[in-house]
């Protein structure tokens, strides 16, 4: 049973891979086995992902992406194919986590929804089109996405986020249902809380503690590795187009910290 959770000789492209929880994910599938192309805009984080992923034992690089280019991101898909020959397994993570200022609907310009969408959702969907004649063409191939419990739920003021990760989960249903026939599966990662720096600016959105979730703690990227492993492996084979929560109970228990308080009147 354990043979089949093995990355071994799998590639791997990985979006938004240098830090948080992409980071965790590209250590454990390197730990599995898996061969990587890392991308991210930053090329230091992705520089320094790949250097561990190749401490590790096996072949990793890096590419600096923009995955709101269709042009950038034909090269990323380009690179793999070049260096490993195939593309296995495509996870999109890549986000815009950290430009989520929260403030009224009516203050959102057309340019912030806009760029939150290109990349959280676009983003994605222009790395699954890019792949997709590849996979068939292989006859087998994954693809996972990266949602969020906030593509489930409202948050307070944060509507771009909120209205692209569900659409995550939405891209990762219709891919699923249409690449099936091919050897394709699509399926779809949900984390809950899991403070890292770029979730700042969405601090009051968050819970500040384990006390609003039935485990009594926030995830951590470490999570969220092992999960990502297995849904690149052939032990997820029979399974696609469906939501893999992990976020410690929180949906589930129907807990969520609105960030709205009562205003109740002093008295003397």
């Amino acid at each position: 049973m354990l043979e089949s959770l093995s990355l071994d000789g799998v590639s791997v492209v990985i979006t938004g891979g240098g830090t948080g929880l992409g980071r965790a994910m590209v250590r454990d599938m390197a730990r599995a086995g898996a061969n990587l192309v890392i991308a991210g805009r930053r090329t230091g984080p992705i520089e320094e992902a790949a250097e561990e992923a190749i401490s590790l034992g096996v072949d990793a690089t890096f590419v600096a992406t923009d995955v709101t280019d269709s042009a950038q991101v034909a090269s990323l898909m380009k690179t793999c194919l070049d260096r490993f020959g195939k593309i296995d397994v495509l996870l999109n993570n890549a986000g815009a986590v950290s430009d989520n200022v929260r403030k009224p609907i009516w203050e959102h310009t057309d340019e912030e929804w806009d760029r939150i969408m290109r990349v959280n959702l676009t983003g994605a969907f222009y790395c699954a089109r890019e792949v997709s004649q590849t996979m068939v063409a292989q006859e087998h191939g994954k693809i996972i996405n990266v949602a969020s419990g906030f593509g489930l739920r409202g948050g307070r003021e944060i509507y771009m986020y909120c209205c692209s990760k569900g659409g995550m989960i939405q891209l990762s249903r219709v891919l699923s249902f249409n690449l099936a026939r091919y050897g394709i599966t699509a399926n779809s990662i949900v984390p809950g809380f899991v403070p890292t720096g770029a979730t700042n600016t969405m601090a009051a959105s968050l819970p500040r503690g384990g006390e609003f979730l039935p485990t009594g703690k926030l995830g951590k990227p470490a999570d969220f590795g092992p999960l990502a492993v297995y849904l690149a492996s052939a032990a997820s084979n029979y399974m696609t187009g469906e939501m893999f929560i992990a976020d410690g109970g929180g949906l589930a228990a129907g807990i969520y910290p609105t960030g709205h308080a009562p205003v109740i009147p002093l008295e003397d």
